[in-house]
């Protein structure tokens, strides 16, 4: 799988220029059904490998002005139902309440609450807070743990910074120090605001934010900061 996933991402790189980045995904499936067949019954595994070039000028404005948080009515899909620690591509809890919160704000990102009431995850991203100097982010049984949020908690012990995985309502959210996301693509992006307050006085990135940051560029030693904001004047 890594070997293939190599061989697409070079066929593929002369299309892009040294400033811009894949997305590459693999995607597993069981095999088409057998048509008038059992559910149960299937074909031969099929994998699709491909890569798709990030979106730097839709979200260059985010690492200048900070990601704003709207929190839909919809709830995430409770883990008793649908284990959200699985990855697969049964997006439509999410999507949807994605879709809720553009309907309020069009630039906005959701992140969904649990079936609790606490904060959970967003589409293809976790969510971190900072209050006091401790990060906090939402306890692994309600979200994706993603390799971005693990890198993140690595990063704050390394600095001394206390990490706890936590209930995270949202009058703890509202009252926040510092607000951020993680995910592949965005490695680490500041919050500016969730449901319209602002966090932060709405300055981004705070200073756990900007420490965390910066260790993560040491880390994948690449800025990925400077390569968002490049295409604004675009």
């Amino acid at each position: 799988m890594i070997e293939t996933s190599e061989g697409v991402l070079q066929r593929n790189l002369h299309l892009i220029d040294e400033q811009k980045d894949y997305w590459v995904s693999q995607r597993v499936t069981r095999g088409e059904e057998v048509v008038g067949g059992d559910l149960s019954e299937h074909g031969n595994p099929t994998v699709v490998v491909e890569c798709v070039p990030l979106p730097l000028k839709a979200r260059a404005p985010l690492f200048r002005d900070g990601i704003k948080v709207v929190v839909p009515p919809v709830r995430r899909i409770p883990p008793d139902a649908l284990s959200p620690r699985t990855k697969t591509h049964n997006y439509l809890n999410l999507v949807i309440g994605d879709l809720g919160a553009k309907a309020m704000n069009s630039d906005a990102w959701a992140v969904l609450l649990d079936v609790n009431g606490n904060l959970s995850e967003g589409v293809g991203c976790n969510f971190f807070m900072v209050q006091d100097g401790k990060l906090l982010t939402p306890m692994a049984r309600y979200v994706l743990p993603g390799i971005s949020r693990q890198t993140a908690m690595e990063l704050a012990d390394k600095q001394g910074i206390p990490v706890e995985e936590k209930d995270i309502d949202l009058f703890d959210a509202y009252n926040a120090d510092e607000m951020f996301l993680t995910s592949t693509s965005l490695c680490i992006c500041p919050v500016s605001s969730i449901d319209g307050v602002e966090i932060g006085g709405g300055k981004v990135p705070g200073s756990v934010t900007k420490a965390l940051t910066d260790a993560y560029l040491r880390l994948v030693d690449y800025d990925f900061v400077r390569q968002y904001p490049r295409y604004l004047d675009d």
